[in-house]
């Protein structure tokens, strides 16, 4: 009993306290009516007890301790291909047996052993409470009947190993197709003989195909932009015939999505003829747009590094003309410089399509000139200012914000300064912005315009049609800025 080739053949097959089954109950009464007995038994012997897969009799029959097991006699006469006792009580192997001296009294057993794999694992044995004589061919007959079970045994558990290996490969099929569903691949095999196209839902809902029914592989074709038709071709022609990978992005005629499709002959005749491509296919719409954008900030980046590069030199030139001194250059350019690199930095966090006006007075005044305002009061609604637009009105800010500091109206403890602007509809859509200061020293008008003049009146010469005029009056410096802002504004 303890053999362990026939302990593992006996686990391989996980038969041991499985549910009832009508076969090995149609076996057992077979094997009754043949010895015309009460008792029969399907049993399986393991290496701690006996254990009935059928059984016609007392429920105690069952199951018993290995050491009570009248079938593991029959399993250890290796010599015989059957074991029969005629009288258990006048057998002294069997006397004692519990249920031999005491209920139900057995007295006859004849069992034959059920080989499978080339182990014996259990019997087919038919008991009585009363000696029997085995009719003549009985016990032939029932080492047969032993091997039909011993073979059900086999079948049925190739069966349960096919069920299995189904199942398993049914949820691989399954983790294979969520796979590509929450990839959003679409998978496609071609027939090429027939022209048959297998593919999952989501080749079909990119190429626009019904939802269910064949696919041809003409059909495929026919929902492709005729523009990209003969790319399509010849990628699939080089595949053919030179075993390339097919690889092509083309798109779709009825929706303009971008799909990028890989493929690969896996099977060709004997003259190499295709037989069967297989391949997968990628919606990149969202990538494709996604560089076109990359690409046009990039445009938009070297056209505004160009432009700002010309800013500042001119303004290098023009300060560096009026403060010829390193020290008075660097103080006054450092600041200027800085403006624009801030405008610079605004445009980039937002991919250069514009920046807040209030974001622009807020480099100047301070992130929190709304609530905590330092001598400045601020009234008008926060617009989103085109890049020129913003870079230039940066500068006229600085240039006004430094000389208030230096000349004007924060020079002294009772000066302010008052911002407000207002979108006018009329006769062109634009922003009217004011800048006026009061309380500040006495202001006159400057006999030569100095290079801070000249920045203000000059900064929005990239923006058409706008304009700035600086006015010195008694209580303090005045400019007024319109700029021209887009008709979809």
């Amino acid at each position: 009993m303890n053999d362990i080739s026939r302990r593992e053949v006996l686990a391989a097959l996980e038969i041991m306290d499985t549910g009832e089954d009508s076969d090995f109950d149609r076996l057992a009464r077979v094997a009754g009516r043949l010895f015309g007995v009460e008792f029969a038994l399907v049993t399986l012997v393991d290496e701690h007890r006996q254990w009935a897969k059928a059984r016609i009799g007392p429920p105690e029959l069952s199951e018993m301790a290995v050491e009570h097991s009248f079938c593991a006699h029959a399993i250890a006469a290796l010599e015989s291909d059957h074991l029969v006792v005629t009288d258990l009580a006048s057998d002294k192997r069997f006397a004692h047996h519990p249920m031999v001296a005491g209920p139900p009294g057995l007295r006859f057993y004849a069992g034959a052993p059920l080989v499978v794999r080339g182990q014996r694992l259990g019997t087919l044995c038919v008991l009585d409470r009363v000696t029997v004589n085995a009719p003549q061919g009985a016990i032939a007959q029932l080492v047969d009947l032993a091997d039909v079970a011993a073979k059900l045994i086999e079948l049925k558990d190739e069966a349960r190993v096919r069920a299995r290996t189904a199942a398993e490969l049914m949820r691989e099929e399954w983790r294979h197709a969520l796979t590509l569903e929450a990839g959003k691949v679409g998978s496609w095999v071609w027939d090429v003989r027939n022209g048959d196209v297998s593919c999952n839902d989501t080749f079909r809902r990119m190429h626009g195909l019904p939802e269910t029914g064949a696919v041809s592989f003409e059909e495929v074709l026919a929902a492709i932009e005729p523009a990209d038709m003969a790319k399509v071709r010849e990628a699939i022609g080089a595949s053919f015939d030179a075993g390339v990978d097919y690889a092509c992005e083309m798109r779709i005629a009825a929706t303009g999505r971008w799909l990028s499709v890989r493929g690969r002959v896996y099977q060709r005749d004997a003259s190499g003829q295709p037989l069967i491509m297989m391949g997968a296919s990628l919606d990149v719409t969202e990538a494709r747009e996604s560089a076109e954008r990359t690409r046009s900030l990039l445009r938009e980046l070297n056209h505004r590094v160009k432009n700002t590069l010309a800013v500042i030199q001119s303004v290098a030139r023009q300060t560096i003309g009026e403060n010829p001194e390193p020290q008075a250059f660097i103080a006054a350019f450092s600041g200027r410089l800085r403006t624009l690199s801030d405008a610079h930095v605004l445009l980039a966090d937002r991919d250069w399509a514009g920046v807040h006006l209030y974001d622009v007075i807020a480099g100047q005044l301070g992130p929190d000139f709304l609530t905590r305002p330092d001598r400045a009061s601020v009234a008008g609604e926060d617009i989103l200012l085109p890049a020129d637009h913003a870079l230039g009105l940066g500068l006229i800010l600085h240039e006004l914000t430094t000389n208030a500091h230096l000349h004007g109206a924060w020079s002294n403890e009772e000066g302010v300064v008052d911002i407000r602007w207002e979108v006018r509809r009329q006769p062109v859509t634009g922003l009217a912005l004011t800048w006026r200061e009061a309380g500040g020293p006495a202001v006159a008008q400057p006999a030569t315009p100095g290079l801070g003049t000249r920045l203000i009146e000059r900064s929005l010469s990239k923006v058409l049609d706008s304009r700035v005029t600086l006015t010195f009056e008694p209580d303090g410096v005045r400019a007024d800025v319109w700029m021209p802002l887009p008709a979809s504004f």
